[in-house]
């Protein structure tokens, strides 16, 4: 690692807490981690909670994201969130084409593409997330699944692409029993890194941060951080708890 890149981590809440509970727990972190400035932290809950969210951790180092966004303005697109009410509510980070969004969802690397142009148009850093499945693994095809998701998420974004933080997401070792040792992960990072620097350049790769996506916990979170190419985690069910979630943070601070 030639550059100094902060560690970021970002708690992803998916489709759980209600108001209340979103803001017991941004409390709890906030509790421990309001003036934490060694780590960018960010809180992504469900839309209806993120103005509240976003009053628990006002005047904190503490940043709100979102889980997704449409790339229009305004318009008939019923169900949807733009980026300018993200805006609204102070977020300044946008989680963008999650494993979950691809899947059940039908997101398409056009689609993040252009969500994530917007974001970055909108004053929001997007959080792009890549992986491959089991099948896809299995069959010796991670990598060119990885590269193509990479070029056309990241597809022409000029100067943007180095606004832009990747999560890793091995679709293959969530919830199916298999487990990517911090060695495997580690090389995946480090392709992605590649990737980039064929996109944008190796002053880009050296500059953008890569999150790992997949299950860090406390347990994990030190070893799998230490890798020079994991610059973060995007932090799924332990950052419902606000002790696991400060745990996580803490391991990412430098020493």
């Amino acid at each position: 690692m030639s550059k100094y890149r902060k560690k970021i981590i970002a708690g992803n809440w998916k489709m759980n807490k209600l108001v209340s509970e979103s803001v017991s727990l941004a409390d709890g972190i906030k509790r421990e981690l309001a003036e934490c400035r060694d780590v960018d932290i960010v809180l992504c809950p469900t839309f209806i909670a993120l103005k509240a969210v976003s009053d628990v951790v006002d005047n904190t180092s503490i940043r709100l994201g979102a889980q997704n966004m449409h790339w229009e303005i305004s318009g008939a697109y019923t169900g949807e969130i733009s980026p300018t009410m993200l805006r609204d509510v102070f977020c300044q980070y946008v989680i963008l084409g999650h494993s979950e969004r691809r899947g059940y969802f039908n997101e398409t690397d056009d689609n993040v593409n252009k969500k994530a142009k917007v974001a970055i148009e909108s004053r929001m850093t997007p959080i792009v997330c890549v992986g491959e499945t089991l099948d896809e693994r299995d069959a010796g095809d991670a990598e060119r699944i990885v590269r193509k998701q990479v070029e056309l998420s990241l597809a022409d974004m000029g100067e943007g692409l180095s606004k832009v933080v990747v999560a890793y997401e091995p679709v293959w070792a969530i919830g199916t029993g298999r487990t990517a040792t911090p060695e495997q992960a580690q090389d995946m990072h480090a392709f992605i890194r590649k990737v980039i620097a064929e996109m944008g350049g190796q002053e880009v790769s050296e500059t953008i941060r890569i999150q790992y996506g997949g299950s860090m916990k406390p347990e994990n979170a030190k070893e799998l951080l230490a890798q020079p190419d994991i610059d973060g985690g995007l932090i799924g069910g332990a950052a419902l708890e606000a002790r696991q979630f400060v745990k996580i943070v803490t391991a990412a601070i430098p020493e």
